[in-house]
């Protein structure tokens, strides 16, 4: 049970302050010790995040020449093993990479093939090949397990904590600042009703641990402090240990090259945030970054790129045994794209799911191949992605 926290003008104006949060925190909020539960991030690019340019594959012979104006730039990438390179905003990555403490993977895809942001996304939350559910993938390892809790940074529930039961929800309010006394008169109303009033102290609890420091970022809601905010829910007492962001803007049909240097920057800014918030509980942590979708191969007549099928994804942390690229890679010559136009498939994101889980998560494999991604008993777990 939560300590009850008084909902009077102290702890109301201690909710919209940092100062004052840091002097109220119940017992329950103090960090954790490092080495307790595994902590694990789902970091989903909503939109499509073209994989081609986050990290090229400059020593493929057709690279420059399908990518057209925009290899100029791609070329120019921080270099990776096997002929790879990440995009040179990504610079935080990099490190982690060069510290062995991120993989990279390309050809990367779900079991989705057609173009639709919203059937992608949905598919990938869910976890399955076909519409089925209304609960997601996270939700899904999270229920049955009396130890695990998760918090999603975003305004509603994303569909893949959707059915959790340990899942909640926060983020930077955008609405004016209600008067104090409304939460004495809240506190009054839902006293006696066991339901209401633990919604009520979960909500404030999350309002105290995600708003700390976020008056002095600058913004609301945008990546970087919601990755700060992440690193607080992940490192305070008897949280959650499982968390999931969500980033959008990735569909860049126009002008590309500028509009992914904002990304790129803005996603390498929040990747830092995350470690340097997490501090001892980074060494225990898993994050995976995917996107519903790659894009085209060849660059269109807008200087973008448009839907496409495979592109790469992101594993990082601590805990991770990285310092490697993961590619069966599939080549950019005609005859070797996904129907003439983008990056073939060979690796599903299923996989790097399922090995995360098993070996960061020690969830069973028949839950992992019936209950989590109940339709993949075909796709067998990557071992060897978490340090022994």
């Amino acid at each position: 049970m939560h300590d009850k926290i008084s909902l009077n003008r102290r702890r109301f104006l201690a909710l919209s302050g940092a100062t004052a949060a840091l002097t109220l925190f119940s017992p329950r909020l103090m960090a954790v010790e490092p080495g307790e539960a595994p902590r694990f991030i789902f970091f989903l690019l909503r939109g499509g995040m073209d994989g081609l340019s986050a990290v090229p594959m400059v020593a493929d012979p057709a690279f420059a020449g399908i990518r057209g104006i925009l290899a100029e730039e791609e070329t120019a990438g921080l270099p990776l093993d096997g002929g790879f390179a990440l995009h040179p905003k990504l610079t935080t990555l990099h490190a982690l990479y060069g510290a062995k403490e991120a993989t990279i993977f390309h050809a990367v895809a779900g079991p989705y093939r057609s173009r639709s942001h919203f059937d992608a996304q949905d598919m990938l939350e869910q976890g399955i090949a076909a519409p089925a559910t209304n609960d997601g993938f996270l939700a899904r390892m999270i229920n049955g397990d009396a130890v695990t809790k998760a918090v999603a940074l975003a305004e509603t529930m994303p569909l893949a904590l959707r059915g959790g039961e340990r899942a909640t929800s926060w983020a930077p309010t955008r609405i004016p600042e209600a008067s104090p006394d409304i939460f004495d008169r809240l506190d009054d109303l839902y006293a006696g009703d066991a339901l209401l009033e633990a919604a009520l102290q979960q909500m404030l609890e999350n309002e105290t641990v995600g708003n700390m420091g976020n008056s002095m970022n600058g913004g609301r809601g945008n990546i970087v402090t919601l990755s700060e905010s992440a690193a607080r829910f992940l490192t305070v007492e008897g949280g959650p240990n499982v968390a999931m962001l969500e980033f959008g803007g990735w569909d860049t049909h126009t002008g590309q090259t500028g509009r992914l240097n904002r990304q790129f920057s803005a996603l390498d800014q929040a990747i830092a945030a995350l470690k340097t918030g997490l501090g001892d509980a980074w060494q225990h942590t898993a994050v995976v970054i995917a996107t519903e979708f790659g894009r085209t191969a060849a660059v269109n007549g807008t200087r973008g790129t448009d839907h496409g099928t495979a592109g790469a994804a992101f594993l990082l942390g601590g805990a991770v045994d990285g310092g490697r690229v993961i590619a069966d890679w599939p080549g950019l010559a005609g005859p070797m794209l996904y129907e003439g136009r983008d990056l073939m498939p060979t690796l599903d994101l299923r996989a790097i799911l399922k090995g995360v889980m098993a070996d960061h998560m020690k969830v069973a494999g028949p839950k992992l191949d019936l209950d989590i991604f109940p339709d993949s008993g075909t796709v067998k777990p990557l071992s060897g992605l978490i340090r022994a």
